[in-house]
């Protein structure tokens, strides 16, 4: 039986007491399995985010987590302007044996990585976060519309390379992408907006 990386339980939260935007909601997502959330801007799709990774505290609920990653929308958030890229990877990742591998399949240069992020696309960049993302390892990865900065080709591709290597964690997706959702989650937890 596979592991659970991820336990929410009776889940509430919400920035206004009287307005909950999770009631009593509960999710589990196992070591090899893809679940989606999808829904409109506003439906909480980045809170619920927040709140797996503790930035956020939620009025009553428990959440378990084992090690997570996540890779955000917007990656020139996700890196510091004045570091470059490996020295960036270099401060969460232990295990370099895959880097080759990886830079290859995300059609990236070790060269690239010696830059500082705004020498970068922000299809580059994005796959430097996917990249560091999968070298350190985690239990659970969270990704927050990972594939939104890049062109369709190149999305496809990354979201294969996601899905070839699932069985190593569990991968927990935000996205508006419907079609993306059907194509490659086991589950989709679709959420309503907010009014």
């Amino acid at each position: 039986m596979k592991l659970n990386v991820l336990e929410i339980e009776k889940l509430n939260f919400g920035y206004n007491k009287n307005h909950l935007i999770y009631d009593n909601f509960s999710l589990y997502l196992k070591r090899g399995e893809i679940i989606s959330i999808v829904g409109v801007s506003g439906s909480g799709k980045s809170t619920l985010f927040e709140l797996i990774t503790n930035n956020l505290k939620p009025l009553s609920g428990e959440i378990k987590t084992l090690k997570i990653s996540s890779i955000y929308q917007d990656p020139y958030s996700s890196f510091h302007p004045t570091y470059s890229i490996y020295e960036q990877i270099s401060d969460v990742v232990e295990n370099f044996e895959e880097l080759e591998e990886l830079l290859k399949k995300l059609n990236l240069s070790m060269e690239l990585l010696d830059q500082k992020p705004h020498y970068l696309s922000g299809g580059q960049l994005q796959r430097c976060s996917i990249l560091r993302g999968l070298l350190s390892k985690p239990d659970l990865l969270l990704a927050d519309e990972p594939t939104s900065a890049l062109d369709n080709v190149i999305a496809l591709d990354v979201m294969r390379l996601l899905i070839k290597f699932k069985d190593r964690f569990g991968l927990l997706l935000i996205t508006h992408d419907e079609d993306l959702a059907v194509w490659c989650s086991d589950k989709i937890i679709r959420l309503e907006e907010n009014r």
